[in-house]
């Protein structure tokens, strides 16, 4: 079993602050590109909670520490913690010590689809402040929220196809792209830069890096002053005219075969995630940084 780092294991996680009516939410693992264990899932569901409770915030950001958003997924850090038991938010059983495909299977209703879909209902406009990389799960804490700004730097990907899974979780790849771009962006794996994802209609605006914390705060602040429960109906009216849609039905047929895949994986190779963990990912995505840098 590997040790955790004792520096790591004290600092908080997510970071909570508010200021005239803007609550930000601050993933804190910046040593590990914000990868997201189950200590971090669990404050971040805290964190919106503590939002929503508060009458005195209007509005969230959510925002990662660091050079990057969110690199997904903790899938190999000194920390990882899916092996551990947590007070449970949904009403799912605990995953721990459950045979075959079963434990990931509950585990992910909970802290993956079920936590997403409960952040992306939340009554009070959200905004993801996004720099750097936001890869696979950071993706999903992106599309939860009901506004994207990104860094100029930015860049959004979902290479899981490399472990044989067809996509993450909060599977809204459709939704938030044209059919024909999402399976570009799943078949290939490739980067997305901001640029392609405004265009794309994913992203809602794009700065630089240094101005990128004023901009979203001038957003949050107009946001701040709208009444609050107007911003409350329309969302719930988007979203829900999303869902007629078929976004939720669509994801819940996704997240069975991304669990059928798991458990082929695991037949197969002997591991859900065919054999590949973050070294082979990052190791992957600095090759594909080399190879556009010979271009």
């Amino acid at each position: 079993m590997t040790a955790m780092n004792p520096q790591a294991a004290s600092e908080p996680v997510v970071l909570y602050d508010v200021q005239d009516g803007i609550a930000t939410i601050t993933m804190n693992r910046p040593r590990y590109h914000n990868a997201q264990n189950s200590k971090m899932t669990y404050a971040l569901d805290a964190s919106f909670r503590r939002a929503v409770d508060d009458d005195a915030v209007k509005v969230i950001v959510l925002a990662g520490a660091g050079k990057n958003f969110s690199a997904g997924h903790d899938i190999g850090t000194p920390e990882r913690d899916a092996h551990e038991t947590f007070e449970r938010e949904h009403l799912w059983y605990d995953h721990v010590g459950k045979p075959g495909a079963e434990a990931q299977l509950v585990r992910e209703q909970e802290v993956y689809l079920g936590m997403c879909r409960r952040w992306r209902d939340v009554p009070k406009p959200t905004i993801a402040q996004v720099q750097g990389a936001c890869i696979a799960g950071g993706l999903m804490l992106a599309w939860v929220c009901d506004l994207i700004v990104a860094s100029d730097d930015a860049y959004f990907q979902d290479p899981v196809l490399q472990m044989g899974i067809p996509g993450v979780e909060y599977f809204a790849h459709a939704f938030e792209l044209h059919p024909r771009i999402a399976k570009e962006f799943l078949f290939l794996g490739e980067r997305m830069d901001a640029a392609r994802a405004q265009q794309m209609g994913m992203v809602n605006r794009v700065t630089t890096r240094a101005a990128l914390a004023a901009e979203v705060r001038a957003i949050a602040s107009r946001l701040a002053a709208q009444p609050r429960l107007a911003l409350a109906l329309a969302k719930q009216s988007i979203n829900h005219i999303e869902d007629l849609r078929g976004k939720r039905t669509a994801m819940d047929a996704a997240f069975g075969w991304h669990h059928f895949a798991h458990a082929h994986n695991q037949l197969v190779t002997g591991n859900n995630l065919a054999g590949l963990d973050a070294k082979a990912m990052a190791a992957a995505n600095k090759a594909a940084d080399a190879k556009d840098g010979s271009r």
